[in-house]
């Protein structure tokens, strides 16, 4: 072997060696400290590419859901469930797209789950352009609703938000509340 290549062989295995050594070994905080900043466009990581799932079956064909039931379903665009509700088996607020999206169009419901095969005892709201719970405990919701308004004199359209307490009876075994109020509230 020529003398060159054996001393550039030696100093190669030389620096090796002596990259391996234990006071060489930088930790992984010391190399971000001593590494220069990375611009932002460098430091920004891509999301992960999804993975296409593989069939492993042969398809089904599906069909269109044609009952009233389904159609009314698929107008739900909002969904709160309340959870301080104590030992009520469910109760929440939803919202239905409908109507004329450029006046309120939020067609907003309360309801009270009753039991295994039965429906849900629903009371309607109210109409808004959307709501926000404040606070909620048992028999109780805060909200505040943003609705529009029409100036009567110019015709006009804005919105305002206001408050509203909704409030309604103990929700007995498989029965819906007697009472269901709302009221306003500041």
């Amino acid at each position: 072997m020529p003398k060159h290549v054996s001393a550039i062989l030696a100093a190669s295995l030389f620096a090796a060696v002596t990259a391996c050594a234990p006071d060489a070994v930088s930790t992984p905080a010391e190399s971000a400290a001593e590494a220069p900043a990375a611009p932002a466009a460098e430091a920004a990581v891509e999301p992960p590419v999804p993975e296409l799932l593989v069939a492993a079956g042969e398809p089904q064909a599906l069909v269109v859901e044609t009952t009233e039931y389904a159609s009314a379903a698929a107008s739900v665009v909002k969904v709160d469930f309340l959870e301080n509700q104590g030992e009520s088996p469910g109760v929440k607020l939803f919202g239905t797209a409908g109507g004329d999206p450029a006046a309120n169009g939020l067609h907003t419901y309360l309801a009270f789950y009753i039991s295994p095969g039965s429906d849900w005892a629903v009371f309607p709201v109210g109409n808004f352009i959307d709501y926000r719970i404040l606070f909620e405990a048992p028999g109780r919701a805060d909200l505040e609703i943003t609705e529009t308004t029409i100036d009567e004199a110019t015709a006009e359209m804005g919105s305002q938000t206001r408050r509203v307490i909704v409030n309604w009876t103990d929700v007995m075994d498989e029965a819906p509340p007697e009472s269901v109020t709302i009221t306003p509230a500041q």
